[in-house]
């Protein structure tokens, strides 16, 4: 009896072993390091180099987006340092019920010399890391930044 169980468990054995070399069916085999280097290479090649100095960025739609970081509750609106990843901009408007980002959208507009209409908040509105869309016709992405770096 002894012999029976030892010999159905190895054969239990050697089928769970035979199914975990083969892989589950319908799951993909795991990529080695050599099949995702040639991926890489691929899209390294074809690719357009992207900047990413930059907290000033264009969308799919033409519209240009600044990567913010709010400081609200300052003495006077104003920007403080512009980075490679955001744009500090204290704020003097307390943080509630939305009066700080009014705030940035105004003075963002006034400095960037485009309508208020044009700036709006895109994403951020609870947080201190905002990003911020201008839809204005025919303004660039070098403009924008040159008159941010303009306002230090």
């Amino acid at each position: 009896m002894r012999r029976t169980l030892n010999s159905a468990a190895s054969v239990l054995l050697t089928r769970y072993n035979s199914t975990v070399s083969r892989g589950r069916p319908g799951m993909p085999k795991k990529q080695t390091a050599k099949g995702r280097g040639k991926l890489e290479e691929k899209v390294g090649a074809n690719a357009a180099p992207i900047v990413q100095d930059s907290p000033v960025t264009q969308s799919k739609d033409g519209s240009i987006l600044v990567a913010i970081h709010a400081k609200p509750g300052a003495k006077a609106n104003a920007i403080t340092d512009v980075t490679a990843e955001t744009v500090g901009v204290q704020i003097a408007a307390p943080p509630m019920e939305g009066e700080a980002n009014a705030e940035l959208c105004r003075y963002l507009a006034g400095v960037l010399e485009v309508k208020k209409s044009a700036v709006s908040l895109e994403r951020g509105a609870k947080s201190r890391e905002k990003t911020v869309r201008v839809d204005t016709p025919g303004t660039t992405i070098d403009a924008v930044l040159h008159r941010i770096k303009a306002a230090i």
